[in-house]
């Protein structure tokens, strides 16, 4: 069988001009060595079994080495073989010249409109693991050799159809685990068939995006709010209204245009915390059903509840709510599972997985299955119960810290005892974008809360810390750390 190598100096050599044939595979290497395509270090197939790959003589090779050689392109180490050189010759002359041209190159693209304004305010973290990321749990407690033993045994007589590609919404063992556990835990009415598996809550908002709404047409968030829903509308070119969120409630912008979708984050208000009311979660269901809205309510991460009673998802306070329930094994497992799963009234659902295996083309069956047998085996519910004590460990330490070193007043009142982060409040006027830059060069990773408002006005200043993923020992380091960037650059008492 040919090698990598073999094709692609015969790719290159159709294109060459007429000259002798190992200048042609000399310049077909050189060539791959200068743009990349034959990585610096990379080991070079022997000259006997490429001229053979080539259908050459092996002196037509040979020579075409040694000129690589001869100009430091290539080194041969004796028993070893041909290796691509670190540094080439080029890059001692041109490294000023390449950059520049990269730098015009990229200057002369044209991005739409959308992608300029998304570019400009990119919100993904390049280190998503640390104290204080929020939104993320503690990855190194995830039950991995359970999970591990279940793939080995799937994996001993792997069925075709689990490496395929997948339609119809996910495995339907899975839909079927997820359907009987948010039956129990979240009160949410629903059957398999209305469960539709998504790589993550961004996919499943971007399908209903998709779906539902139209450029221009009008869409309600919370203010503040989760930035991925904002992205994601973004593109989809609708028209953003923004909800304030007010204590436990949230404040409905001016209805002469009747919303086509309404996110919301009732039972754990992202970024605040608040919990929305009984009676204004009533109130919008009444407004969905009469304006011919749909709800989204994301419940990211409703498991996490340290005390009081567990608050039912909106979806099941009536039998056929306008609602799209939206959730995630990120963050009661590991976010680069890249699970998530809509529940969908029975009158979307069909369409929906019909549109889900179009635009998206299904798989990870395999993956399905096993989490599907974690969750029936009862090891995700024990792995649940056991970060809540976890989770609620490590939240008591940094209200301790905030409580001793800051006061009172720098805990947001609306936040409930529950997720997997905590609002700092900072006085008014404070820069908490530069605080959190000055964080981050300390090592410690946190959000402004500024940057989760759709509008400038009226905006407050803050700093989400993740507690989830910092280890009891490395909560006060941290906090220290992040105090002392408080000290110079928010108006607080050291």
């Amino acid at each position: 069988m040919k090698s990598l190598c073999a094709d692609l100096v015969l790719q290159r050599m159709s294109g060459t001009t007429d000259t002798t044939l190992n200048r042609k595979v000399y310049e077909s290497l050189r060539a791959a060595i200068l743009d990349g395509s034959l990585q610096p270090l990379s080991l070079l197939p022997a000259s006997r079994d490429l001229a053979r790959e080539l259908g050459m003589s092996r002196n037509t090779v040979v020579n075409a080495y040694d000129q690589l050689q001869a100009e430091g392109y290539v080194h041969a180490r004796v028993g070893s073989g041909t290796f691509v050189a670190n540094i080439t010759p080029e890059s001692f002359l041109a490294t000023g010249r390449n950059a520049i041209g990269m730098d015009d190159e990229s200057a002369s693209v044209r991005f739409s409109r959308r992608a300029q304004s998304l570019l400009a305010n990119a919100s993904a973290a390049p280190v998503q693991w640390g104290a204080f990321m929020p939104g993320v749990p503690d990855v190194t407690l995830f039950p991995r050799r359970q999970f591990s033993r279940i793939l080995a045994r799937l994996w001993r007589s792997p069925r075709p159809e689990l490496l395929t590609y997948s339609h119809g919404g996910g495995h339907p063992a899975l839909r079927s685990a997820i359907a009987e556990h948010l039956r129990v835990a979240r009160s949410v009415r629903c059957d398999p068939d209305q469960i539709l598996v998504t790589e993550g809550v961004h996919q499943a908002i971007d399908l209903s995006m998709r779906m539902l709404v139209d450029p221009r047409d009008t869409v309600w968030v919370e203010e503040p709010g989760y930035w991925g829903f904002h992205k994601v509308l973004q593109m989809g070119s609708a028209v953003i209204r923004p909800m304030h969120v007010e204590g436990d409630d949230t404040g409905w912008p001016h209805r002469s245009k009747p919303p086509r979708l309404i996110f919301v984050t009732p039972s754990h208000q992202y970024p605040l915390g608040s919990v929305m009311s009984l009676a204004r979660r009533r109130e919008l269901l009444d407004f969905a059903r009469s304006a011919g809205s749909w709800i989204v309510e994301d419940d990211y991460d409703s498991e996490f509840r340290f005390s009081g009673r567990p608050i039912p998802a909106m979806q099941g306070l009536e039998p056929n709510a306008p609602v799209i329930y939206i959730g995630t094994f990120s963050k009661t497992l590991f976010p680069s599972l890249r699970v998530g799963y809509m529940v969908l009234p029975r009158a979307l659902a069909g369409s929906f997985r019909t549109a889900h295996a179009d635009l998206y083309r299904e798989g990870h069956a395999f993956t399905h299955l096993a989490l599907a047998e974690l969750i029936e085996q009862g090891h995700y519910a024990a792995h649940i119960r056991r970060m809540r004590v976890v989770y609620a460990r490590r939240r008591a330490l940094l209200v301790s810290l905030i409580l001793r070193h800051l006061g009172p007043e720098y805990l947001d009142p609306q936040a409930s005892n529950a997720g997997l982060h905590l609002v700092l409040r900072l006085p008014d006027g404070t820069d908490d974008v530069a605080i959190s830059r000055a964080a981050e060069v300390r090592g410690v990773l946190t959000r402004p809360l500024s940057r989760y408002y759709v509008r400038t006005g009226g905006t407050r200043r803050g700093l989400l810390l993740g507690y989830a993923c910092v280890s009891d020992e490395r909560i006060e380091p941290a906090f220290l750390a992040l105090k002392m960037c408080l000290t110079t650059l928010s108006p607080i008492s050291g």
